[in-house]
C-alpha cells in the first residue's frame, strides 16, 4: 500500500515545481508549497495545495514551514545560464539547500527527494549518453550553475553518508512544456523559434523531457527511490538542429542555419557586457557556447527499471511548450 505524505515542496512556484506540486495531488499526498510572499501563484491556481512563507537564505523560516511534514522534495533553485553576480545563485543553489536539508534532519522526515539536474553529471567525450557514475566535481562543472548545482549535490551525498539524511537524488534532463512562465534558458528557445526569431543557431546536443513526466519521476522517486542514490530522469537525446527544424516545420517555415561556434566568443562577450548594462538576460553567452560544444545526451535506464518511469516523445512535449505560450499571449 502506498504510503500517503504530508510534503513541503519548495520552488512549487515555477516551472517544474508546478508540475511536482500536481503530481503529488494526482498521487494522494498533502502539498504545502514554501514561497516567498512576492512569488507569482498563478501556476497553481485552483490546485488544493497550502502555502508557508519563507525563503532559502532565512534558515529559521524552513523549521516553521517543515513543522506537521513528513516529506521534502526540494524542487527550488536559481536556474540561469548567465548571472552577472554568481554569489546569489551560491547563498540559493549550495548554502539554501544546506539549510533546507539540515532543517529537515531537525524536524525528523522519513524521506526526501533533492531535485539536482544533470548539470552534475560529465557528458561522455564519444557523445554516448552519460549514465548516474558519471559524476562531475564542482570545479569541473562549466559555468556557476552547474557548479552551484554540483556542490549542492555533493552536500546532500555528504549529509546522507554522515548524518543519516533520508534523501534520494533525481537529475532531470532538459524539462520543457506547459507552465514555463519565465521562460526558463530551453524554453526561451522554443518560444524565440516559434516567433521566428532564431534565424541562426550553434550545434549542440541535449536530452529533452516532458515536464509533467520529469514530475511523475520524482514523485515515484519520493515513493519508492533508495535512499543515497541519484536517478536520471531524461527524455530523448536531440540535436538542436531536430528541435529547432521541428519548430520551423510547424510554422511553415524555413530551418534556421547552423553558425560555427568558436567565432562567436567575441560577440557572447559583448552581449554578456550588454547584458550587464540592461539587466535583459542574453541569449548567446560565454558558458553556453563552451557548452555547446559537448553532446549533453543521458540514459534514464536505472530510473525506468526502478522507478518506473516513463517519457513521452519530445515532440510532444515542444507543442503543448508552444500552444501554452501562445494561450498566455507570450507567443
Amino acid at each position: 500500500m502506498q504510503t500517503r505524505h504530508s510534503v513541503l515542496l519548495t520552488g512549487g512556484t515555477g516551472f517544474l515545481g508546478s508540475s511536482v506540486a500536481r503530481a503529488l495531488i494526482a498521487r494522494g499526498h498533502a502539498v504545502t508549497v514554501l514561497a516567498r510572499p512576492e512569488a507569482p501563484r498563478k501556476v497553481l491556481d485552483g490546485l488544493p495545495v497550502a502555502f508557508q512563507p519563507g525563503d532559502l537564505t532565512d534558515p529559521p523560516s524552513l523549521s516553521a514551514a517543515l513543522a506537521g511534514c513528513d516529506a521534502l522534495v526540494h524542487c527550488a533553485a536559481d536556474y540561469r545560464i548567465f548571472v552577472p553576480d554568481p554569489a546569489r545563485m551560491f547563498a540559493v543553489n549550495v548554502e539554501g539547500t544546506r539549510a533546507i536539508m539540515q532543517a529537515a534532519l531537525r524536524a525528523g522526515l522519513s524521506r526526501i527527494v533533492h531535485v539536482s539536474s544533470v548539470a552534475t553529471l560529465k557528458p561522455r567525450p564519444d557523445g554516448s549518453p552519460a549514465t548516474e557514475e558519471d559524476a562531475a566535481r564542482p570545479e569541473e562543472a562549466i559555468g556557476p550553475y552547474k557548479r552551484s548545482k554540483t556542490e549542492a549535490e555533493r552536500l546532500v551525498e555528504g549529509m546522507v553518508a554522515r548524518e543519516g539524511l533520508p534523501a534520494t537524488i533525481v537529475n532531470p534532463s532538459t524539462p520543457i512544456g506547459p507552465r514555463d512562465r519565465r521562460p526558463t534558458p530551453t524554453g526561451r528557445v522554443i518560444l524565440e523559434a516559434a516567433r521566428g526569431a532564431m534565424p541562426a543557431y550553434v550545434e549542440t546536443g541535449l536530452n529533452l523531457v516532458h515536464v509533467e513526466d520529469c514530475a511523475a519521476g520524482i514523485v515515484a522517486a519520493l515513493e519508492s527511490g533508495r535512499v543515497g542514490e541519484r536517478y536520471i530522469l531524461g527524455g530523448q537525446d536531440v540535436t538542436l538542429r531536430e528541435l529547432l527544424t521541428y519548430i520551423a516545420g510547424l510554422f511553415g517555415r524555413r530551418p534556421p542555419f547552423r553558425l560555427p561556434r568558436l567565432p562567436l566568443y567575441p560577440l557572447a562577450y559583448v552581449a554578456e557586457a550588454i547584458a550587464r548594462l540592461t539587466g535583459r538576460e542574453p541569449m548567446l553567452t560565454v558558458d553556453g557556447l563552451t557548452m555547446a560544444g559537448q553532446r549533453m545526451y543521458f540514459s534514464s535506464a536505472k530510473a525506468q527499471r526502478e522507478l518506473g518511469f516513463t517519457a513521452r516523445p519530445w515532440q510532444q512535449a515542444v507543442e503543448e511548450a508552444i500552444a501554452w505560450f501562445r494561450a498566455e499571449g507570450m507567443l
